[in-house]
């Protein structure tokens, strides 16, 4: 079996503290699995009649791969979605698909979705500049949370205590950055400083763990010190996790969910999720689990 990790940067440029791909390397090497890393800028794409001389990969025309496996999440560029788009016309599986990257790099049109389908969702509004802050102050109230439309690992995302550092924020942002799309968001009290992240691969909750921030820091992603503990997949936990999976079209997410009283709310899905903090302290191999799986929707399961 043959695969591509598309990701920013290239296998000799791997930085050591990048665990997922290092995982996945050392994954596919003990199950004999012949992969490599390689990022967008090193293809060249040809609109064609004839699909094989199509792509170029260094400027070579290159065997396929059986998959192709994106990691750059909400990154993700107009060029780097134009490779996988043209590596599926060509045939080749990728998991996930371009359209559910691109879907799930918007946060507010994931939550309009999410909302559609009736789950529950924190309620969240565009900005509009400039700001009626009496309308923010009645549909949401304060503390509430200030997020850019695509951003992952907590980059992007405040919280405004009060109106009045809103309003400094909302000023900063216009001035810095006046064509910044704005989402703001309803904060929830009860899941301050924590959330569960829930992995799913191929409609399965397969592993789930809390995260808590440390001292007053309101963010709970591993990727920034948090503390990080195995948590049972309850019937809730599953299926709430699994629905919004299936929604996005997500064959691998990484699904949080903010603590509502004694249920949970829907904060956000992510197409190419972290899994230092699950292997931490769940006893779970991620990469291999999704190499199964990927053998499995290939008909290869029997080469293992």
């Amino acid at each position: 079996m043959r695969g591509w990790i598309l990701y920013k940067e290239s296998k000799r440029e791997v930085r050591p503290e990048n665990y997922e791909i290092h995982s996945f390397l050392d994954a596919a090497k003990s199950d004999g699995i012949e992969i490599s890393v390689v990022r967008p800028e090193q293809f060249e794409l040809i609109v064609t009649k004839d699909d094989r001389d199509s792509i170029l990969l260094d400027g070579k025309i290159v065997p396929l791969p059986d998959f192709l496996l994106p990691r750059m999440g909400a990154e993700t560029t107009y060029f780097a979605l134009a490779v996988i788009r043209h590596l599926e016309k060509l045939g080749v599986y990728t998991i996930n698909s371009s359209s559910s990257v691109d879907l799930v790099k918007d946060k507010l049109y994931s939550h309009q979705i999410l909302a559609e389908k009736s789950l529950p969702v924190p309620k969240t509004m565009l900005a509009k500049y400039p700001i009626d802050v009496e309308l923010v102050k009645n549909k949401l109230g304060f503390p509430l949370i200030v997020k850019t439309v695509s951003g992952s690992q907590g980059s992007g995302v405040f919280l405004s205590e009060h109106e009045a550092n809103f309003i400094d924020l909302m000023e900063l942002i216009q001035a810095t950055k006046s064509n910044m799309n704005i989402i703001l968001q309803e904060f929830v009290e009860s899941s301050r400083g924590k959330d569960l992240r829930v992995f799913t691969i191929g409609g399965r909750a397969v592993a789930c763990i809390e995260r808590s921030a440390k001292g007053d820091s309101f963010k709970a992603n591993f990727s920034r010190g948090g503390l990080v503990k195995e948590i049972e997949i309850t019937p809730e936990i599953e299926w709430l996790s699994t629905e919004v999976a299936k929604i996005f079209g997500l064959e691998i997410a990484g699904i949080d969910l903010l603590y509502d009283g004694e249920h949970f709310k829907v904060c956000e899905a992510n197409s190419s999720p972290g899994f230092e903090g699950i292997e931490q302290c769940c006893n779970i191999n991620i990469a291999k689990e999704i190499y199964n799986f990927i053998r499995v929707r290939l008909g290869m399961f029997d080469l293992v």
